[in-house]
């Protein structure tokens, strides 16, 4: 279990790295893919509720730190969604090409409905997504294409990130 935890926030800290440093740093790009969502939900579908509400927390953690978003931001809005993704553990089949995209594409949607419902509560400190316009647009395609090839890579690794009930009798 230790080395589960080792090993998921290894792969956090580095998405979160790349989404905030690399990728935000292009110019030409409207808008980033959320990798670091990405990965949230290969946690949460492949080990369950709590761990996925743990790394959704811990990428959350990792977010708030690199972005000028206000702490506890993303840490709230990636725990819900690693948290609901988690209901789904053993029950979908992510090893395909299309429940991947679909489960990008819903947790994008389900950000920015998030999003939106933080933003009536604090107006003036949380800027909201408008679903009409390019960057929302291009966001949500990127994260639903790259979904299956995030969620390929991270199954090469999957002796480490995924638990199996005999790893949680031992811990």
């Amino acid at each position: 279990m230790v080395n589960f935890f080792l090993g998921s926030t290894f792969v956090l800290f580095c998405s979160t790295l790349i989404e905030s440093s690399l990728l935000s740093n292009i110019t030409f790009l409207p808008a980033i893919p959320d990798l670091s969502l990405l990965c949230v939900l290969f946690f949460s579908t492949y080990n369950g509720k709590l761990y996925g509400e743990t790394t959704g927390f811990i990428s959350g953690v990792f977010l708030d730190f690199l972005t000028m978003a206000p702490f506890g931001f993303n840490c709230l809005l990636r725990t819900v969604i690693g948290y609901l993704t988690g209901f789904f553990n053993k029950t979908l089949n992510v090893d395909g090409f299309f429940v991947p995209m679909l489960l990008g594409f819903l947790a994008t949607l389900f950000k920015a409905l998030l999003i939106f419902l933080i933003s009536i509560f604090y107006p003036n400190s949380i800027v909201a997504y408008n679903p009409f316009t390019l960057t929302f647009l291009v966001e949500l395609i990127f994260n639903t294409v790259l979904a299956p090839f995030v969620f390929m890579f991270l199954r090469l690794f999957k002796k480490t990130l995924v638990l199996y009930p005999e790893q949680v009798k031992n811990a």
